[in-house]
């Protein structure tokens, strides 16, 4: 049953929040903030409980987001830097061929985005894109649906991007099952919004190659073999794998046990694969010492920015959880008919449509679930489930208040009417694909 108060508060601060990022233009960081105070002072909260409140929540939920989205943004960078990223798109083209170019495409963004940051790689790969446009005569969307299609799924779905870490680390998720469920959503989800939606959009939307909007990457000497990326790509995924398998492959308590448990932890698995980086970005690009540290330094300037918003959010869980609304919210939901699920992805996706940012849509979305699951007895598998679940609900209907919409306006010249219709659809096929996908999977679990 609600308490009237309770109630009131809650819908008062998350009202508050939205107008304060959609309306006011309030930065995410500070309108999370805001609204925990609002929150914690209109349940009754006493004021020194309030700040210790946003003092555990932001601090326990940093102590595992900040390395991780730290070791991979400077991971991304030095692969970006290295011409890795442009290794890969080259490679994956070359062998599936001019036939299959469009599976190329979405294949490349959905192994680019697991290191590099949407915006940056699809601005890295635009030039690609416009070249394939120019030679074949054939509409820009042909060839970027796919692309974005990927990106998209990949920045949603796949750690260690910073939506589905910081949902993780906030609902208590094991990344493992992430990864797993993530590729299990992700791959369906990008073939339909990707190659079979760019054949149907590009027939009724022809956009030519734009003559501004060109970039200038320039790439070392030499580059990282597509060999050596792709290892180093999908080194730290396998690593956290194993991590997660372990108490399948051996016995508990073993040295290889214990081995696979240490080398599979994130924080691990990324600074091995960070540092593998640097060291070969110095032996075959020839970076010194300066260089390398330039690289980090400039990929932790965006970085920082997510994790701050990222340590807000979980404040924000906490003060819900502190003030009683989150066991209120827990226990008017036990005997609800609707499953977790659908009940994660909707309210992820209202945040997502009314205030722009998927990130923050994530985040606001797990602070929700988080007091609602911890009156729940569920499995690991369904936790990484729900993870899912909420960045697919977070990846719907990218519209006009959303910064990738821009983005995709300005580097495909085309209209707010035509990427409406383009990028905005495909969002929403990634959001429904991944829906289906995690409801037929929680079926089984």
């Amino acid at each position: 049953m609600f308490d009237l108060q309770l109630t009131t508060a809650a819908i008062t601060a998350i009202i508050a929040l939205l107008i304060m990022v959609i309306k006011l233009r309030v930065p995410a960081f500070i309108a999370l903030l805001l609204s925990c105070l609002l929150l914690g002072l209109t349940t009754g909260m006493q004021t020194q409980d309030i700040i210790n409140s946003i003092k555990n929540g932001m601090g326990g939920t940093l102590g595992f987001v900040a390395v991780v989205v730290g070791l991979g943004a400077i991971l991304g960078q030095i692969l970006e830097a290295s011409g890795g990223i442009e290794q890969i798109a080259k490679v994956l083209m070359n062998k599936f061929g001019e036939k299959n170019i469009q599976w190329s495409l979405g294949f490349t963004g959905f192994l680019v985005a697991i290191p590099v940051f949407f915006d940056v790689a699809f601005i890295i790969l635009a030039p690609l894109l416009y070249g394939l446009a120019n030679k074949s005569g054939r509409s820009l969307l042909y060839y970027a649906v796919p692309l974005l299609a990927g990106l998209a799924v990949t920045h949603a779905f796949i750690p260690p991007t910073p939506g589905p870490i910081a949902v993780a680390e906030i609902i208590g998720a094991n990344l493992g099952w992430v990864i797993i469920f993530g590729a299990a959503a992700g791959i369906p989800s990008m073939i339909i919004a990707g190659p079979l939606f760019a054949r149907y959009i590009a027939k009724r939307i022809h956009v030519a190659v734009p003559t501004a909007h060109q970039t200038d990457n320039e790439q070392p000497a030499q580059t990282l073999s597509f060999n050596l990326v792709i290892s180093l790509v999908l080194l730290p995924l396998v690593l956290i794998m194993l991590g997660t398998l372990a108490p399948f492959l051996f016995a508990k308590d073993t040295q290889l046990y214990n081995t696979a448990q240490f080398i599979g932890h994130p924080f691990v698995a990324l600074s091995l694969t960070t540092v593998l980086a640097m060291w070969a970005s110095a032996k075959y690009c020839q970076f010194n010492k300066s260089q390398l540290l330039n690289l980090a330094n400039k990929a932790l300037e965006p970085a920082g920015i997510i994790i701050l918003i990222t340590g807000a959010g979980g404040a924000f869980k906490q003060i819900l959880i502190d003030s009683g609304v989150g066991q209120m919210l827990g226990n008017s939901m036990a005997d609800s008919a609707m499953p977790l699920v659908l009940l994660a992805f909707l309210i992820a996706a209202i945040t997502r449509v009314a205030q722009g940012s998927s990130t923050v849509a994530m985040i606001t979305a797990a602070g929700l679930m988080a007091p609602i699951l911890q009156l729940q007895t569920l499995t690991p598998a369904y936790l990484g489930l729900l993870v899912i679940a909420i960045s697919s609900g977070a990846t719907i209907m990218s519209h006009v208040n959303d910064s990738g919409f821009w983005l995709v306006s300005r580097y495909l010249g085309i209209n707010e009417t035509d990427t409406l219709k383009s990028w905005t659809v495909l969002t929403c096929l990634i959001a429904l694909v991944g829906l289906a996908c995690c409801l037929i999977i929680s079926a089984f679990l």
